[in-house]
């Protein structure tokens, strides 16, 4: 009995150990449970105070789009209140204008962008000898975009009506390099023909740019050329320009002539030209290329003086001074006082130009290129000298210093491929193209 009490003493030490060992472990899961918990609690709080740190940035974020949205309607607003104030403007100014005669001969407009100063220059030439006709040619200042001193320069005239056309649709020129302000200009002038043919409804617009003078007569001379663009209708438009119009190569101030070439820097053209060209007008070339196609001039011609009625004095501009010291500024403006009211301009009609043509190349005496501007000098009367194509007219028209440049086959200024100019006026200089006689019918002189 004694020994049976004994061994279960012995036996109570080992359970006493592996309780004590469970113990031991029930602490240390205990404390490990307590340091994650801990730990549990500490990433909860973290968690919250990024939580409620991005919902303050949300709410920051919030606050500013409605504060965006706010400026975005009032902008709108202010957009919207600056349109009918122009259009009040130009509504008032027209009728301003146009209240003094039922039937003006033409609007005219400055095309304008961001040369404030150009455009004072323009329209104080304009004003001149626009005044006392005011009510025959309505003035306008068409400007493209927002350039804060154009547009008080024009709201400072109470003579003229201003119109803004605002474009903010991006630009893809067609070929790399190409200058973006020329891709500007073709929309403004279709956005600015369109108002004026189709709002306020005028037969006839002349077209200015803002860098140009006009002459004294400059509206006597577009008010007899309206009468023959109405009549004929193989005159697509009139100008007053003349690219060969420099001081040494002009004479008389009541010569005109037919062209096949578009002059531009000037000119007039009626609704019914416009109805024609609207539709398709370029949005992304140079118009005034476009215009000299053949498929969008199809055969029909443009009134040009000889001596221009306008001068452009724009050095600085989207064509970067191009030209300008060779070909525009020696340009030679009409200063005689023309009554052009007296003068007879049938010749110029469609039926009866081209004989008159015809008539004076064929009394010029014949050159041969070789050495053409020797020979010329030792002739007296006109002449005429004859060119095989492009590269032989560029060479012989290199050597004169008239404008070598041609569009869609056909030179600057050229009617049946004929080019006219002085030279050691008043002699007259024909370059004739290689089958410029036989379209004139003198194919045998």
């Amino acid at each position: 009995m004694a020994k049976l009490s004994c061994d279960f003493r012995f036996l109570l030490i080992p359970a006493a150990i592996v309780f004590f060992y469970i113990q031991m472990r029930l602490f240390t899961t205990q404390s490990e449970y307590a340091d994650r918990l801990a730990e549990a609690m500490d990433a909860e709080h973290h968690c919250t105070s990024q939580m409620r740190l991005l919902i303050d940035q949300i709410s920051m974020q919030q606050e500013q789009i409605v504060a965006l949205e706010e400026g975005k309607r009032r902008k709108e607003q202010e957009c919207a209140q600056l349109k009918a104030l122009v259009q009040d403007l130009e509504k008032k100014g027209l009728q301003r204008i146009t209240d003094k005669t039922l039937a003006p001969v033409a609007a005219v407009v400055i095309m304008a962008c961001n040369r404030a100063d150009y455009l004072e220059r323009t329209i104080a030439s304009v004003l001149k000898y626009q005044s006392s006709v005011a009510s025959k040619y309505p003035l306008f200042v068409s400007q493209d975009g927002s350039d804060p001193n154009v547009r008080s320069k024009a709201l400072s005239y109470n003579q003229l009506t201003y119109m803004q056309h605002l474009d903010y649709d991006p630009v893809h020129t067609e070929r790399p390099g190409e200058i973006i302000a020329y891709y500007k200009i073709a929309r403004h002038y279709k956005w600015a023909l369109d108002e004026l043919f189709y709002k306020h409804n005028f037969d006839r617009v002349i077209i200015l740019e803002d860098d140009m003078e006009i002459a004294p007569e400059f509206f006597d001379y577009f008010e007899a050329a309206s009468a023959l663009l109405e009549k004929d209708k193989s005159i697509m438009a009139v100008s007053s320009w003349n690219d060969n119009g420099q001081k040494q190569f002009v004479h008389d101030p009541y010569a005109l002539y037919r062209s096949d070439f578009f002059p531009g820097l000037g000119w007039m053209l009626t609704r019914s030209i416009w109805n024609e060209l609207s539709p398709k007008w370029p949005k992304f070339t140079y118009w005034d290329d476009w215009l000299r196609l053949k498929e969008n001039r199809k055969g029909r011609q443009f009134l040009r003086p000889e001596v221009c009625r306008t001068y452009n004095f724009g050095e600085h501009g989207s064509s970067m001074g191009q030209f300008f010291q060779k070909y525009l500024e020696p340009i030679k403006m009409n200063d005689v006082k023309v009554n052009w009211k007296s003068q007879d301009l049938s010749y110029l009609m469609e039926d009866k130009y081209k004989k008159y043509f015809a008539d004076i190349v064929k009394e010029a005496k014949p050159v041969p290129a070789t050495d053409a501007v020797l020979k010329v000098s030792n002739i007296k009367g006109d002449v005429r000298i004859q060119y095989k194509d492009q590269s032989d007219f560029e060479r012989i028209a290199r050597q004169f210093g008239v404008f070598e440049e041609w569009k869609d086959g056909i030179p600057r200024t050229a009617y049946k491929g004929v080019v006219v100019f002085r030279y050691q006026p008043p002699r007259r200089v024909f370059l004739v193209g290689p089958d410029s006689l036989q379209q004139l019918g003198i194919e045998n002189s």
